[in-house]
């Protein structure tokens, strides 16, 4: 962890809440860091984020605005109890990743962005170590932080981006076959090195940071995408004018997929379809994306089968935690199935 030579207590701004789309904007002294997170339900997860930004030191001047989509757990209410403080926008819908943090970053103030999960938490001093970093380093337009799992273990904090050939071997109709494997492996298991800091092709966007100029200029996130390929494509944009970089100085706790396991339903035909519209908007063939798709629709209903044979095995030989893991997998196939496959083939 980069420690700062000294530690100011956190600022906490006092905003009335504003529970609309276009909350009115209050002036306060200068902000370092708009902290803007996009929720959908995991109030407890959303809970521990909050006061792991808010009740202990950062070093840095900070706001917090939470985006909530409409969550049915009282994730908003939470919020709005607990932290008076945080900037809250409640939308009446679930508007999507993509478009949740556009609306926080509208609202930001402060000179960098970072753009967080909500089921991360973020111990003291992080926030003044990633400020450091970006002012010392001005030519760098995003860098993300080492990424720890609750067992302390590093998790994939960045990646390359994704080639077709990749995808496609994930598929069941071609795994058997080995077709496209060294394209797969190397794009999932790309020597991450968790200890050293280096210039990356995407980060992953549990938790990323940005010169506020450099966002808005580099136009934001995309609201084409409603959930799945949305880091990819704003590290695609950022890396052809800036630095993107990995700092593993810095490092925050990421559950992982808690809030994606929980909206299964919506997650994951939301990442097919978001995988679509990377590669159709960074140069793919319009053929080639229908021979994706094609095979993509004929593989979901056997893998799905897969998925299912599986947890009924694993709950058979006494292994209810990952048959469960494998039931959500099916869930999830069986919803790209039910309403995904139809925005795949628009996308």
């Amino acid at each position: 962890m980069v420690q700062p030579s000294f530690v100011l207590d956190a600022i906490r701004v006092n905003r009335p809440l504003t529970h609309t789309d276009s909350p009115i904007r209050y002036r306060s002294l200068p902000i370092d860091v708009s902290i803007c997170i996009a929720n959908w339900n995991c109030v407890e997860m959303l809970h521990a984020c909050l006061e792991s930004l808010l009740d202990q030191p950062q070093g840095v001047e900070l706001e917090v605005i939470v985006v909530d989509n409409a969550s049915s757990d009282g994730a908003a209410d939470m919020v709005a109890r607990h932290y008076p403080e945080v900037t809250l926008i409640r939308n009446a819908t679930n508007r999507g990743f993509a478009r949740a943090n556009n609306q926080a970053a509208a609202l930001a103030r402060g000179r960098y962005l970072l753009f967080l999960n909500n089921d991360t938490v973020v111990p003291a001093g992080t926030l003044r170590g990633l400020v450091d970093f970006l002012e010392a380093n001005p030519t760098v337009g995003m860098v993300g932080p080492c990424l720890r799992g609750s067992d302390g273990q590093p998790q994939i904090s960045y990646r390359q981006r994704p080639t077709l050939a990749a995808l496609l071997h994930r598929t069941t109709l071609l795994r058997w076959t080995g077709l496209f494997r060294r394209a797969y492996y190397h794009y999932r298991r790309q020597h991450f090195d968790p200890s050293t800091l280096r210039s990356v092709e995407a980060l992953m966007g549990a938790a990323v940071v940005l010169p506020r100029d450099v966002f808005f200029a580099c136009g934001q996130w995309d609201e084409d995408f409603d959930f799945g390929g949305e880091d990819l494509d704003l590290s695609a944009r950022v890396a052809k004018q800036h630095g993107v970089v990995f700092l593993p100085e810095v490092e925050i706790t990421h559950y992982g997929r808690v809030s994606s396991r929980q909206n299964v339903n919506f997650a994951s035909p939301g990442v097919a379809v978001g995988y679509v519209q990377y590669f159709r908007k960074h140069g793919y063939s319009p053929w080639l994306l229908t021979v994706y798709k094609l095979l993509v629709t004929l593989d979901a209903p056997l893998q799905c089968g897969v998925k299912l044979m599986q947890a009924l095995w694993r709950l058979a030989t006494g292994r209810p935690s990952k048959a469960y893991k494998s039931w959500l997998a099916a869930r999830g196939l069986l919803s790209l199935m039910a309403t995904g496959l139809s925005r795949l083939w628009r996308a």
